[in-house]
């Protein structure tokens, strides 16, 4: 369906910001007539840039009417040192009391997360947010199962000295494997750690980029729970073991036709770090 887009002549500028950001090329400057045009409407993406660009609201795009359209107050942004704090300060922090996360932070996070930009702007990263205890345990229970599975598969007498010499990577996660199933037999849950939410992000199968959007959005996630002092942590360990469960027992939970990509584990602290420590000095190659 062909958007309903258009520059208003009266009040353009002519500043070609339009023409500049619009990924597809649509905006276009018609030198003989001097204004501003639009071609090939059909190829927009509805990222909205000609709209958020424009400083006199002279682009009139059907899909983003002036109740969609927000001023920025630049003034109220955190500064780059107060961003790089922010940055260096988040942790994953898994020392979680019972206390539920409050909904309207939890609200807060998923915003950010569905604010990420997405491949083409498809916009296709959805969002399930389980706080059911007896869920949260199943995920956790599902994942030992699954890790139990592997750990007996690599310990097999024919299996063994293979995997051990063409995947020593994959080997030397047995020990982990099997710390955790037994930690986890012993009633302590270190797989989400007693957290009380467990958010999944997930994109259709189909979505060619669903990974790349999905970390993207978690990345978002993460720093709104930093910001809003909720503890969390990114579920690889879960995300694993989905990749490697045939019988789908935590995918169920999100549905036949979507993929899990990415999972963060959240709950409140009693405490958070005062300090944030240096990591090693990354290694940046320069062309």
């Amino acid at each position: 369906m062909i958007v309903s887009l258009k520059v208003i002549e009266e009040t353009c500028i002519r500043c070609l910001r339009c023409v500049k950001v619009c990924p597809s090329s649509i905006f276009y400057k018609d030198e003989a007539e001097n204004l501003i045009k639009t071609r090939n409407k059909q190829y927009c993406i509805k990222c909205g840039h000609c709209v958020a660009v424009c400083p006199t609201d002279s682009v009139d795009h059907g899909d983003f009417p002036e109740s969609k359209v927000h001023h920025i107050d630049r003034g109220l942004l955190p500064t780059p040192e107060q961003m790089m704090l922010l940055i260096k300060s988040r942790r994953s922090n898994r020392a979680f009391i019972k206390e539920p996360v409050p909904e309207e932070k939890l609200d807060m996070i998923i915003e950010a997360a569905h604010r990420a930009p997405t491949a083409s702007n498809m916009q296709k990263v959805n969002f399930t947010l389980i706080t059911d205890p007896g869920r949260l345990h199943a995920v956790s229970a599902a994942t030992i199962d699954i890790f139990d599975s592997l750990a007996k598969k690599l310990n097999k007498p024919l299996i063994k000295p293979i995997v051990k010499k063409l995947m020593p990577e994959v080997y030397g996660y047995l020990p982990r494997f099997e710390k955790l199933v037994g930690e986890f037999r012993n009633g302590n849950d270190i797989i989400l750690r007693n957290a009380t939410t467990l958010l999944f992000i997930h994109s259709p199968k189909e979505s060619r980029f669903g990974a790349e959007d999905c970390n993207l959005a978690y990345q978002n996630a993460s720093l709104m729970a930093e910001s809003l002092g909720v503890s969390q942590f990114y579920t690889g360990f879960v995300c694993n073991a989905i990749k490697q469960d045939k019988e789908k027992r935590i995918q169920k939970l999100i549905g036949p036709d979507e993929k899990i990509y990415a999972g963060m584990a959240m709950g409140l602290t009693s405490f958070q770090y005062p300090n944030y420590i240096d990591k090693m000095d990354a290694k940046i190659k320069k062309l």
